[in-house]
């Protein structure tokens, strides 16, 4: 059913004497009974006359488009285009210019692909010029006209027929897809922003494997993630059934599966993005040391490259270092834990732990979530209220001058650090007289004395690591 807010610009323009269709992909997701995500309008109106017919509503582009407000909260806003063709692609991003179509027939012809390319009437009349309904119903993604000419005009259009053959679960039409193959080098004119906004609806659908081997298939991911092509063929040990690159898949399956969040989507597809740099050996005694380390430098490059938001980066590539904890029960004490947690962050720590789960069954084990996993859950939950910061200690610094009667200074920070050692190691040492007990104590200490014990506890939030990685020589983790 066509929502009664479109209707009513669909009606007000035509009471203007104008021709108003409904267009593009919510046609298609009508049609294929899916509720649209957005409503669009093309119209032979030009944008001043749309504004004169609506005048609560703005035009701040250069595309002929209005976007009218509705007055409605289930449908604010409504965007209105004029008619329009476009003319060469000389970045093969942006048309050189947009000039005004004569009709519906030279809009339609502009579109992407043929799914993409429909009009609809208010009566639900469908105007299909290249044979949409046929592709729409043998699942494929087809080019309107020339695909070199779309892929030309914009070579971000590969890309989306990737996006849209995986989350509609399609096929790319076999022209179609050999031009993909024949310009994909288009795709360095392509921004890093627009580039990412695909992926991530890719990685994002049900079937972003298929998606990820599409890119490879049609020579898109080398534009994309070349670090995972380096994967490809590199063999693992004997706790993995699969190489590195289906690893990485077969991991990216699973969190999809569960559908997870992007954080948690994109950390499984790179926690062992580095293996190919720091495999040493062959066959089944393979080792990968600090591959974590590497993996989450190289995270954070990957995505500050891809242009993605700091708070994001800063997640992931935390993912990414900390996925292979160590656990094993009655081996590694609560302290230990709470470092974990302080390191991770306790906002973070359900999404390290899917990211676990995920690279498990990534090495085809049968068990995602087994009991030495599910007792580390409790643990984390138990300590959750421990102290594992410096803001959640019984005293701060303003307590530590006052005591001390000195001056902010990084004697201060020191002195936090050790005290937040204590506490690290036992809860129950968070109590304010003993603080103050210490931090006396601790003033009487030289600087040099002061910096030493300082140092020693930053070294000790590390042990699970460094354990971690002397016990990788003979154990594998959480098993």
């Amino acid at each position: 059913m066509i929502p009664r807010e479109v209707k009513n610009i669909i009606e007000g323009l035509q009471k203007a004497g104008f021709e108003a269709y409904i267009v593009g992909g919510c046609v298609r997701d009508f049609l294929m009974k899916r509720p649209p995500k957005d409503w669009d309008i093309a119209t032979n109106a030009t944008p001043d006359q749309i504004q004169k017919v609506f005048p609560n509503s703005f035009y701040e582009n250069k595309f002929l488009t209005v976007t009218a407000r509705t007055g409605s909260q289930k449908i604010p806003e409504v965007e209105i285009t004029t008619y329009r063709t476009e003319a060469k692609y000389t970045d093969k991003r942006h048309p050189d210019k947009v000039e005004y179509a004569k009709n519906l027939q030279e809009d339609l012809s502009r579109r992407d692909f043929t799914i993409n390319a429909f009009a609809m009437d208010l009566h639900g009349e469908i105007t299909d010029l290249f044979g949409g309904q046929k592709d729409l119903k043998s699942k494929l993604i087809r080019a309107v006209g020339n695909p070199e000419e779309r892929f030309n005009e914009d070579a971000l259009r590969m890309l989306r027929a990737v996006r849209f053959a995986c989350i509609l679960n399609f096929n790319i039409e076999e022209k179609t897809k050999e031009a993909i193959i024949k310009n994909s080098f288009w795709m360095e004119a392509v921004s890093q922003e627009r580039i990412r906004d695909e992926f991530v609806k890719i990685i994002m659908s049900d079937n972003p494997v298929d998606g990820i081997e599409l890119l490879k298939e049609l020579n898109l991911l080398k534009y994309v993630l070349p670090e995972l092509l380096d994967n490809c063929g590199v063999s693992q040990n004997k706790h993995h059934t699969f190489d590195c690159y289906w690893h990485a898949l077969k991991a990216l399956e699973f969190t999809a599966q569960k559908k997870y969040n992007i954080y948690v989507r994109l950390a499984a597809l790179l926690h062992d993005i580095a293996k190919p740099k720091v495999k040493s050996g062959q066959g089944e005694e393979a080792t990968f040391y600090n591959h974590e380390i590497v993996g989450a430098k190289m995270t954070f490059q990957i995505l500050n490259r891809m242009k993605f938001a700091k708070k994001e980066v800063q997640k992931i590539t935390k993912l990414v270092r900390y996925h292979l904890f160590y656990y094993n029960v009655g081996e590694v004490s609560e302290a230990s834990v709470r470092r974990l947690v302080k390191n991770v962050g306790p906002e973070n720590m359900e999404e390290l732990l899917q990211v676990r789960m995920a690279d498990r069954k990534g090495s085809g084990v049968p068990k995602a979530e087994p009991y030495k996993l599910r007792h580390l859950k409790y643990l984390i939950e138990k300590v959750a209220q421990d102290p594992i910061s410096a803001k959640m200690l019984k005293t701060n610094g303003a307590d530590i001058m006052e005591v001390l009667q000195i001056k902010p200074g990084p004697q201060v920070g020191k002195i936090l650090d050790i005290l937040l050692g204590y506490v690290l190691e036992d809860p129950k040492k968070n109590d304010k007289e003993f603080l103050k007990s210490e931090i006396e104590k601790l003033g009487k200490l030289s600087e040099k004395e002061l910096q030493k014990l300082s140092e020693k506890f930053k070294e000790q939030r590390e042990e699970v690591q460094t354990k971690r990685d002397e016990m990788t020589k003979q154990k594998y983790w959480v098993t």
